[in-house]
């Protein structure tokens, strides 16, 4: 869907394509997030040192319309399709070892005990 247009590049090799490009914009506005949800950790008083990122979701939003006006009085849609970024981050815990408990053993009923007599 979104091949055309995109020129060859060596460099596309390394994710085993021909074409590549470079997503400036994107990336740009993606950091202007990750900046912002780092400051709002500051101020929830969180480590911003252990943020990790748990789930990102980037989805469609409703397209803006325009109109752009054509030779002999005609009129076509010049629409914009803008996205909705959802990113969610949370802190990571320290690695705790879980304490050693006894096994308790397993209790079975009736019917449990006669299928296994039957095997």
């Amino acid at each position: 869907k979104y091949t055309g247009c995109i020129g060859r590049t060596p460099q596309a090799k390394e994710f085993k394509m021909s074409q590549g490009r470079w997503p400036v914009k994107s990336a740009k506005i993606l950091l202007g997030l990750l900046r912002n949800a780092e400051s709002n950790a500051e101020f929830k008083n969180l480590d911003t040192e252990n943020l990790t990122i748990t789930h990102i979701q980037v989805s469609m939003a409703q397209q803006g319309r325009r109109r752009t006006f054509r030779a002999h009085g005609r009129v076509n849609a010049y629409m914009n399709c803008p996205c909705h970024v959802e990113m969610l981050l949370e802190e990571k815990d320290e690695a705790v070892e879980k304490p050693s408990e006894d096994v308790k053993a397993k209790k079975f009923t009736k019917k449990q005990l006669a299928k296994r007599r039957l095997k």
